[in-house]
């Protein structure tokens, strides 16, 4: 899946052609950003990305937004607009944060929707609104011309104001309500989050997380948190890793070669985007299994396993190839 649907896409069209006839610099940024992602998956793995450089899992084992700390959280806008910086390669603004198509841009992120904080400075400006909330695995960015009477009268100590909720149809969404790749350990039942965490062993956790998340996608930081290892990887791949070590008990684990997505695809699981794992038990293909997907490796065809099937030895999987 797409991180938006095409109702979403369509509504994000609508918003920017209704913006677009009063306000022709806006549109030229809408356009150059749609142009540069057209599908917001790399906005999509920048917001990702920088959540889990705030919890920082591989030495604090967190994986939960509200354990920051408050600085922490102070301090999340700042690398959302360094870390959009880098991946889209804005040149820097004058008196804003980026010059997007020559134009000048701010950008103000929220985890709370509707939370931006607005500085006087950016009265008359564009600026890049940009919401992500973990627990609800959504996000949304959209531009908007700062304007005083779209504004909240009551500020802050920063004179900062905020957008008034009747307002924000000014706002044109890019991207609304898109899919934010998983946090699978915030998402997983407690039961299943603390037997991943019970082992000592880095090792012995990876095993579990692979055990007790299957059919989902699960991304580098998820690994790097569970493991708390400087050679993670390691721990997931074959010759004594998760790979190796859970084949006995018929799963396979998925990463992101161009190989293994095939055999997600034709299993009828999401494959594993850039920097993810999917795991799986399988079972070889037999008359009570029906009509479902299945997938030819080493020789056999194999499906999903069901509750009734007994763990079996799982096939090797393909040579890794992008």
């Amino acid at each position: 899946m797409l991180p938006f649907d095409e109702d979403i896409n369509a509504a994000t069209w609508l918003s920017h052609e209704g913006a677009a006839e009063s306000d022709p610099e806006l549109s030229l940024v809408y356009e150059r950003i749609r142009a540069m992602d057209p599908s917001g998956q790399r906005f999509a793995s920048v917001l990702r990305d920088t959540i889990d450089q705030l919890l920082n899992g591989e030495v604090t084992g967190r994986y939960d937004w509200a354990t920051l700390y408050k600085t922490e959280r102070t301090h999340a806008g700042t690398l959302v607009e360094i870390n959009l910086q880098r991946e889209f390669k804005f040149a820097d603004g004058v008196s804003m944060d980026y010059r997007i198509a020559g134009i000048e841009v701010d950008c103000k992120y929220s985890q709370s929707f509707g939370g931006w904080m607005i500085p006087p400075e950016a009265r008359g400006h564009l600026c890049l609104l940009v919401w992500a909330n973990d627990y609800e695995s959504r996000w949304s960015a959209g531009l908007f011309r700062v304007r005083e009477e779209w504004l909240n009268v009551g500020s802050n100590r920063d004179a900062k104001l905020t957008v008034k909720a009747k307002h924000r149809d000014k706002i044109a969404w890019l991207w609304r309500d898109a899919e934010l790749p998983e946090n699978v350990l915030l998402h997983m039942k407690p039961a299943d989050r603390a037997a991943v965490f019970a082992p000592q062993s880095g090792q012995q956790r990876l095993n579990e997380l692979f055990r007790r998340a299957q059919r989902r996608r699960i991304g580098r930081n998820v690994v790097r948190t569970v493991a708390q290892q400087k050679d993670y990887m390691k721990r997931v791949r074959g010759n004594g890793g998760a790979r190796s070590a859970l084949r006995p008990e018929g799963i396979l684990i998925m990463g992101d070669y161009d190989s293994h997505r095939a055999v997600a695809e034709q299993l009828g699981l999401l494959p594993p985007r850039d920097g993810e794992f999917v795991s799986v038990r399988v079972a070889r293909s037999r008359p009570h299994h029906g009509d479902v997907p299945r997938v030819l490796l080493d020789g056999h065809d194999w499906v999903i396993a069901t509750h009734d099937d007994v763990p079996e030895m799982a096939p090797p999987l393909p040579s890794h190839t992008r």
